[in-house]
């Protein structure tokens, strides 16, 4: 099986934060009305809107995941995922929807995407 050009703009991304409040739902809401990718977030702490699961994994092509420490956590429970994290290297200063938030998540996004 060949993958068309259309196979490799619908990849299925997850963002991932610690609490999945502010940043990884920010990256959703901005990104899963784009057309090119499914977008889903979720959040490592027991306290997390929507907590990471084995089952989001298996979904994701790319995991995106905020800071270093979000892939570790990963890692402890599910070592299978390793080779699809990429970390961005956001820090916990911001609001859901902030304007700066949105800028650098583009930002580090679009060059995620570019290099598929």
């Amino acid at each position: 099986m060949n993958g068309t050009e259309n196979d490799k703009k619908s990849m299925n991304i997850l963002y991932i934060c610690s609490r999945n409040k502010w940043r990884s739902r920010t990256a959703e809401t901005i990104f899963k009305n784009n057309g090119q990718h499914n977008v889903k977030s979720a959040g490592t702490e027991s306290s997390a809107k929507i907590r990471v699961s084995q089952n989001l994994l298996n979904w994701a092509d790319v995991i995106l995941v905020m800071e270093e420490k979000h892939r570790k956590r990963i890692l402890e429970k599910f070592t299978d995922a390793a080779e699809k994290i990429e970390v961005l290297d956001i820090p916990d200063d911001y609001q859901y929807m902030d304007e700066d938030l949105i800028e650098i998540l583009r930002m580090k996004s679009d060059n995620i995407f570019t290099e598929e």
